[in-house]
């Protein structure tokens, strides 16, 4: 028997989650994840969040600065959202019990990260996504029509056009009704339907052998949305953290850039600082132009 829900959210990060909360006071709600709920993405973040936050900033020059390290690939109207909804989101994680670090004689401890002309990263410590995972999972527990579906991997949408062969796959007349999952534990595959899907389910970076992305970021989600027909652009786009701790028997982790914007350099095995010769924001240039110095 099929497993009915008015909203079904394919992943458990920050935007899954957040999804969630949104809408579970509109109907019911599925969240559904491959692993455990807080194994995202956003549960290794370390720096913080950017936001305009400091009386020195402005929407403005955090616009300016993003579309500088975008290099114009940015589309600016999304630019100018997520900069001026900055703020309010913040609000909103404070008011779900997220705490991040006060300053001295500041509401907020602001770091400086690359491509950042002014302090705006709030942060927890160096947990920030772990903070804020936590927090956004106690309030997705707090709800009674809000379920949840840990090692749950989502195989397959069913579409109109996959019922309908008058139906063009990805055309107007097409729409999502519902999804095929795997349960891990019982290793059946599970029918879920629903109104509305929203598919969270982060990136791909972990198809490279060498990355900071966690294990669960394998781009599944991302493919079930192009056999069902989506548009998938920006591909190309994937992000390399300049900077990590390497064992060579070990899994190796990023270490943050709020660690170059209080002062840490940049240097070769000789002590030779280098970066000065590809920015002039230097150890602070945007991660892109970092990466592709120490390559």
């Amino acid at each position: 028997m099929a497993i009915e829900k008015d909203f079904i959210v394919i992943g458990s990060g920050v935007a899954g989650l957040t999804f969630a909360l949104k809408v579970c006071k509109f109907g019911s709600v599925g969240i559904i994840t491959k692993d455990a709920l807080e194994e995202s993405a956003t549960k290794y973040a370390q720096g913080g969040i950017a936001s305009v936050m400091a009386e020195d900033d402005s929407f403005e020059l955090h616009v300016k600065d993003t579309m500088e390290t975008g290099r114009g690939l940015c589309h600016e109207d999304f630019v100018r959202i997520a900069c001026r909804e900055g703020p309010a989101r913040i609000r909103e994680l404070i008011n779900l019990g997220a705490n991040f670090d006060p300053g001295r004689g500041a509401e907020f401890d602001l770091g400086k990260e690359g491509g950042h002309s002014k302090r705006r990263i709030l942060h927890a410590n160096d947990l920030t996504g772990w903070e804020i995972e936590r927090t956004l999972i106690e309030a997705v527990h707090a709800q009674d029509n809000i379920d949840i579906f840990e090692h749950h991997m989502a195989i397959d949408l069913i579409t109109k056009a996959r019922l309908d062969d008058a139906v063009k796959p990805g055309s107007s007349d097409d729409e999502a009704l519902g999804l095929y999952v795997l349960n891990h534990r019982t290793q059946r595959v599970e029918t879920m339907v629903g109104r509305v899907i929203l598919m969270a389910t982060g990136g791909a970076g972990k198809v490279y052998i060498y990355t900071s992305n966690p294990d669960t970021a394998t781009g599944d989600g991302i493919a079930v949305a192009y056999r069902a027909g989506a548009k998938i652009a920006n591909m190309e786009f994937f992000q390399f953290h300049p900077t990590c701790l390497y064992h060579p028997k070990a899994k190796s982790f990023l270490i943050s850039e709020t660690v170059r914007g209080e002062g840490g350099i940049l240097r070769l095995q000789n002590g030779q600082t280098f970066m000065e010769k590809y920015h002039s924001l230097g150890c602070l240039a945007p991660r892109d132009v970092v990466a592709r110095a120490i390559d």
